[in-house]
């Protein structure tokens, strides 16, 4: 299959986010990889995929799941070669899906080649990399500089004791940044851009974008000369691979995320992050509100731009943009067991912050399609996957693929100590009890269902490209996120019930309901915890 030549061709695409080293084990080593991926590329594809998002795939001491990156143009060894690798790109491509990799540019391991060099005055290139990380001879600057990792870390400076100097960090002490203030790191990065491009992908995900520069008396994030040269990296990648997508991590609020679209010119695309936590703030309390403000707060995106939606994703439901009192509430609300909490997040996978209920989990899934933006589904949660919070940080979340009941959940055949973990194996959503096989056959499953739901969306480009607006429809209308979606002529009513009581909803005009065919004129009833996905009779 040749893709389809679209510049636009991310607006309405459906995207899925894959731990590779948790999907598909196919050399019995206890890690996922690409020869494993390739193989069940027919499952993504019968899911309604049209992207995969790849969690970093090159080499890394793995401290922090591959984000401490040691070699930006090579592959894990674990996951294969890059023969391997570009295989997995032509089959993917034959498919019909696209893939995007994942770079880093704030910061790599501490043992990148470039780091060592830059910390040793004896390495025969200490000269070229001396400048390639922030160092200084104190810990003092940069202190309006907020610390990311309260966990775990103290200070954003580290001391490195074969330089005798300090090293800046934002993430780990073990990931330092590197120095955009020096020509050459940014041109290096550009051409790790290009490598990645110049094998197949079709995308990058720019990770952690705000922190590329410092400046003495700011907080060190969303700066001017960050932004000048994310417009530098689109730029490039719009002359040389004008289809290649941009993605960004931006975790910030609508008016800080808003520079990183530029007037077009910088990032394709940026995570939703502040409405995330509202969609699990409005189904708690049974009212749509927090979702209507954050929106209300947001300005419309330029042309040629996008959101990505997201109900989870490998990092903790992060509640960095709410209110104190709003975390304090979401903590309690989702995550009574403090042990469920990091960060500033939650660290949960959908099906259990959703009481394992089909219906809340569906209902979440019914506006993460139909709201706007394009959907990124996390990797198990079309089948209900749980978490583990008692593993490390947030690796709970990081489990194994559940494919069926068998050994090890048909995830690898290796023995229980060569895999880099063990499934969830907990009598509720433990891999005999939560698998693909035995969701397959069943129409009903959760699997089945939220296939469908995504094969209706994909009938209707207005659910990628439409406007937005929110409907009222009488007294019960808070209680109801219900919204039109229009485009060249057709318009579609969605109604989701954030209740667990079934509300009669007086209709603007008679619909059919996309998802079931079911036509209504004059009023509904929409059951508990109830959507339904209305084209207007005639459009």
């Amino acid at each position: 299959m040749t893709l389809k030549q679209d510049p636009n061709w991310f607006k309405t695409a459906i995207f899925i986010e894959l731990n590779l080293r948790a999907y598909q084990d196919s050399n019995a080593d206890g890690w996922g990889d690409f020869n494993g991926l390739t193989r069940r590329l027919p499952y993504l594809k019968d899911l309604g995929v049209d992207a995969i998002w790849l969690l970093p795939i090159s080499p890394s001491p793995m401290r922090d799941d591959g984000y401490d990156v040691s070699d930006y143009t090579a592959i894990y060894e674990r996951y294969g070669t890059m023969q391997d690798f570009d295989a997995f790109i032509a089959a993917a491509h034959e498919f019909g899906i696209r893939v995007l990799v994942e770079i880093i540019p704030n910061h790599s391991s501490d043992q990148h080649p470039w780091f060592q060099a830059s910390r040793d005055p004896q390495h025969p290139q200490h000269e070229e990399y001396k400048d390639f990380y922030v160092w200084s001879d104190t810990d003092q600057k940069y202190q309006d500089a907020r610390i990311i990792f309260l966990d775990t870390e103290t200070s954003n400076w580290a001391w490195d004791e074969k330089r005798q100097m300090y090293f800046w960090h934002r993430f780990y002490s073990t990931q330092p940044d590197l120095n955009y203030d020096n020509p050459a790191v940014q041109q290096a990065m550009l051409d790790v851009v290009k490598f990645w491009i110049d094998r197949g992908a079709d995308g990058l995900r720019v990770d952690a974008p705000p922190y590329l520069f410092e400046r003495e008396g700011t907080n060190c994030e969303n700066l001017p000369e960050t932004h000048a040269y994310l417009k530098r990296m689109r730029a490039f990648v719009d002359e040389y691979a004008p289809q290649t997508l941009l993605i960004s991590e931006s975790n910030q609020w609508p008016e800080e995320t808003m520079p990183y679209f530029g007037a077009g010119d910088e990032m394709h695309m940026n995570f939703n992050f502040p409405l995330m936590p509202r969609l699990y703030m409005a189904l708690a309390k049974g009212d749509r509100t927090p979702i209507e403000e954050i929106m209300a707060r947001t300005p419309p995106l330029p042309e040629g731009c996008q959101w990505g939606t997201f109900l989870r994703c490998h990092d903790e439901l992060t509640l960095e943009m709410v209110t104190p009192e709003e975390r304090q509430w979401m903590w309690e609300t989702y995550a009574p067991d403090p042990a469920q909490r990091i960060n500033l997040g939650i660290r949960r996978r959908l099906a259990p912050l959703m009481d394992n209920d089909p219906r809340k989990i569906l209902l979440m899934h019914s506006l993460l399609l139909t709201m706007g933006g394009s959907p990124f589904l996390y990797y198990g949660d079309e089948i209900g996957m749980g978490d583990d919070v008692t593993r490390f940080d947030r690796n709970g979340l990081r489990s194994p693929m559940q494919w069926d009941g068998g050994y090890n959940g048909g995830f690898s055949d290796a023995p229980e100590e060569l895999l880099y973990a063990k499934p969830i194996d907990d009598p509720v959503y433990g891999y005999k009890a939560v698998n693909v096989a035995a969701q397959e056959p069943d129409p009903e499953s959760l699997l089945n269902r939220v296939r469908h739901l995504i094969a209706v969306r994909k009938t209707q480009d207005l659910f990628g490209l439409g406007s937005f607006e929110w409907a009222d429809l009488g007294p019960d209308t808070r209680k109801v996120v219900a919204y039109f979606r229009k485009h060249e002529g057709k318009q579609v009513l969605c109604l989701n019930n954030l209740t667990d009581e079934a509300l009669s909803l007086d209709l603007p005009w008679p619909a059919r309901d996309l998802l079931n065919g079911a036509e209504y004129a004059g009023s509904l009833e929409l059951p508990p915890f109830g959507y339904v996905w209305l084209m207007q009779l005639g459009g």
